[in-house]
Parts: structure tokens; C-alpha cells; sequence
């Protein structure tokens, strides 16, 4: 029981961090590019893949 609680907290700590990551990302793609779309998706996927790998 406590096994599967732990790793339900793992995931969502790690999911957590990935659409964190992602978000703030985006906000600052958007932003950094004058609110271009292409910066705006460009700076989520690399917040994701940050947050995704802090959140390891």
C-alpha cells in the first residue's frame, strides 16, 4: 500500500514539474518573442523538458 502511494507521488511531482516547467516557458517564450506563437510553444516544450528532468 504505502509502496503505491509513494509512487503516485512520484509521478505527480514529476508531472507537476513538467506543466510548471512548461508553463513558465511559455509565458517567457511568448514574451522574449513578442508574443509570437512559435516562441510561445518553442519556450513550453523547453520549460517541459526542464521541469520534467529537475522533477526526476
Amino acid at each position: 500500500m504505502w509502496k503505491l502511494f509513494g509512487l503516485v507521488a512520484v509521478v505527480w511531482c514529476a508531472a507537476g514539474c513538467t506543466v510548471g516547467g512548461a508553463a513558465a516557458g511559455g509565458v517567457i517564450g511568448n514574451e522574449a518573442t513578442n508574443h509570437s506563437a512559435v516562441g510561445t510553444v518553442g519556450g513550453a516544450v523547453a520549460g517541459g523538458v526542464i521541469g520534467h528532468e529537475l522533477g526526476k
